[in-house]
């Protein structure tokens, strides 16, 4: 019997990663649509680890995050910020410690950051691409 339930366990949570990489199509990276397009993923992990504070054109870079444990932030961690989650808090921890930096805004939501770049040109996020809409402009897909 305590097998069955250690089988059942582990079957449910293979089931649960599954169904949630099914409902993940991509990530994009978002600027407001009066920005220009020209960031690179070298500027875009810059800002997001806080080692560049404009935008190539010389506006404010203020990027804007995911909360911890999300499928899209952990992609993103990895293919932008070439991190794993353990690492990012280290750097961030680090750099709190000797004043030299602040994370990220992070909001729970994507919604919240595609509402939030729509409305501030100085703010970069990312979100699913099936997000995007005519609000937002993408600079780079992940």
């Amino acid at each position: 019997m305590l097998e069955l339930k250690k089988v059942s366990a582990v079957s449910l949570a293979m089931i649960s990663l599954v169904l949630s990489l099914s409902c993940w199509s991509g990530g994009a990276v978002i600027i407001h649509p009066s920005n220009p397009d020209n960031l690179q993923k070298a500027d875009i992990n810059q800002i997001f680890l806080g080692k560049r504070k404009s935008f190539p054109t010389g506006g404010d870079a203020i990027p804007v995050d995911l909360q911890e444990y999300s499928i899209l932030r952990e992609e993103f961690i990895k293919e932008v910020l070439r991190k794993n989650n353990q690492q990012l808090k280290s750097y961030w921890a680090q750099k709190l410690f000797s004043g030299k930096g602040t994370p990220p805004i992070q909001v729970e939501r994507e919604e919240q950051i595609k509402k939030l770049v729509a409305s501030n040109p100085a703010l970069i996020g990312y979100i699913d691409t099936r997000l995007v809409d005519e609000s937002v402009k993408v600079v780079y897909e992940f």
